[in-house]
């Protein structure tokens, strides 16, 4: 499998992760979400690895919570 590099903005991992803002940045304030990257005085993103193990470990909760893949 190939491996995700790069980085998203806040739009795109949003369209992944389809939270409010405001959930997402709360969710980074308590450590749940991973933290951003300033990529310049202007630009914040994420590491698209960062974003794609939450995704993974986000769907290994939700898995553990209706008992396992069937």
């Amino acid at each position: 499998m190939s491996e995700i590099s790069g980085f998203l903005r806040q739009k795109q991992v949003l369209k992944l992760i389809p939270i409010a803002p405001s959930s997402w940045w709360q969710g980074i304030k308590d450590g749940k979400y991973p933290k951003p990257v300033k990529l310049g005085p202007k630009t914040t993103a994420w590491r698209a690895e960062d974003i794609k193990a939450l995704i993974d470990r986000l769907g290994a909760s939700q898995e553990t919570k209706k008992g396992g893949p069937k």
